[in-house]
């Protein structure tokens, strides 16, 4: 077993900061497990509800009778399943000195939950779950990691077969069972060919009238299309930062299939030396590369950005903290450069370091405030 205890700190973190605490992430990728080892921890018993439980379902039918005389740890999974729980919360947490703390757990992103949870704004904090991360399974692993993505059953199956089989499987059931359970009423058949043709263009800069004429439909439909799968946290939409500058600059998102054994299960990549055969190699290694840096600097999505000019200079993901900006540019080769594109960041952006992460063995400065470290190195070469 992968012991995941920063996020476990992070989240026991928030709940003694908070009443109400969210834990959001895509089926399957280990929201469960983590929050029975947050009970745990506690000092008292937790209660937990299961609402694909049909039984656990009916006992919250009336939540202020079931729910308002529980102590210390209550835990709600597939809170999303009943969103008129929120109110109910609500009331619970304004309670003087109030004997519980809600863990409530969620397959459908920050940004829907929250149209569900406006009654909770102060009183809610949120936690995204990702799949396993280099932090977790050890730098020696990133290609397993890479090849097979972070789905905890996918990762730890016992070969990449596999590991394959299940997200072959991941991928059919989430599209025929469980979106539609996110009130996602589209056909599965188009959205796997839709999901499949994203896999094809993981890393490109969106462009809904070149999808909308490849379906045949409205650009605002497939839009809508990409928004449904970024909202249950499969697909990740990266924002263009557009800094006041002379320069026509990229203004529509950069897309990624959220986690690489997916994108490769799309593409059905099964090995490694698929995998470096594949056209797409490049393109993965870079969304891979991205969401880790991410990751391991624990970056929410509204601190992470991608920078583009029409001109040709662009960074591929940049991070803004406060007042402080790093650059990070993806090169899939041993002997990182620097190119003009990387100058034109440092300074128009105003980083105060641009990193350039590479597949190469050493951490070294190329420049002043550049400095290229090898993606198998992450921990070691960020500051």
């Amino acid at each position: 077993m992968i012991e995941r205890n920063r996020e476990l700190d992070t989240v026991l973190r928030l709940l003694r900061r908070c009443p109400v605490v969210a834990i959001t992430g895509a089926r399957q990728v280990g929201k469960t497990t983590l929050a029975r080892q947050i009970a745990q921890r506690w000092k008292t018993p937790a209660a937990f509800f299961d609402l694909e439980d049909p039984q656990d379902l009916a006992r919250l039918a009336d939540p202020m009778l079931v729910l308002g005389d529980l102590r210390g740890l209550v835990i709600v999974d597939e809170i999303q399943r009943r969103p008129e729980l929120f109110p109910a919360l609500r009331v619970l947490a304004d309670r003087p000195r109030t004997p519980a703390r809600f863990l409530v757990l969620s397959s459908a992103s920050p940004d829907l939950l929250r149209q569900g949870s406006e009654s909770l704004a102060g009183r809610i904090m949120y936690h995204e779950l990702g799949g396993f991360s280099l932090d977790e399974v050890g730098l020696k692993h990133h290609p397993r990691l890479w090849l097979r993505g972070g789905f905890p059953r996918s990762y730890l199956a016992a070969s990449d077969s596999g590991s394959f089989q299940w997200r072959r499987g991941f991928v059919r059931t989430f599209l025929e069972r469980d979106l539609p359970q996110l009130g996602i009423s589209i056909s599965a058949v188009a959205l796997r060919r839709f999901w499949t043709m994203l896999a094809h263009y993981h890393g490109q800069i969106w462009n809904s009238s070149e999808f909308g004429r490849s379906f045949g439909v409205a650009d605002t439909t497939v839009r809508s299309y990409l928004d449904r799968l970024t909202g249950a946290l499969v697909v990740r939409q990266l924002t263009p930062w557009i800094e006041n500058v002379g320069k026509r600059q990229v203004k529509s998102p950069k897309v990624y299939i959220a986690d690489s054994g997916l994108m490769h299960a799309l593409l059905d990549v099964r090995t490694c030396r698929d995998l470096e055969r594949h056209p797409k190699v490049g393109a993965s290694w870079e969304g891979f590369a991205i969401g880790q840096v991410a990751r391991h600097l624990q970056a929410a999505d509204e601190e992470c950005f991608f920078w583009a000019t029409h001109g040709g200079a662009e960074l591929d993901l940049l991070i803004v903290r406060g007042r402080t900006r790093w650059g990070f540019e993806i090169k899939r080769t041993t002997t990182p450069s620097i190119t003009p594109s990387m100058r034109s960041a440092l300074d128009t952006l105003r980083l105060k370091r641009l990193y350039v992460i590479y597949a190469g063995q050493h951490t070294f400065d190329l420049a002043r405030n550049i400095r290229a470290v090898p993606l198998p190195r992450l921990t070691e070469g960020l500051d």
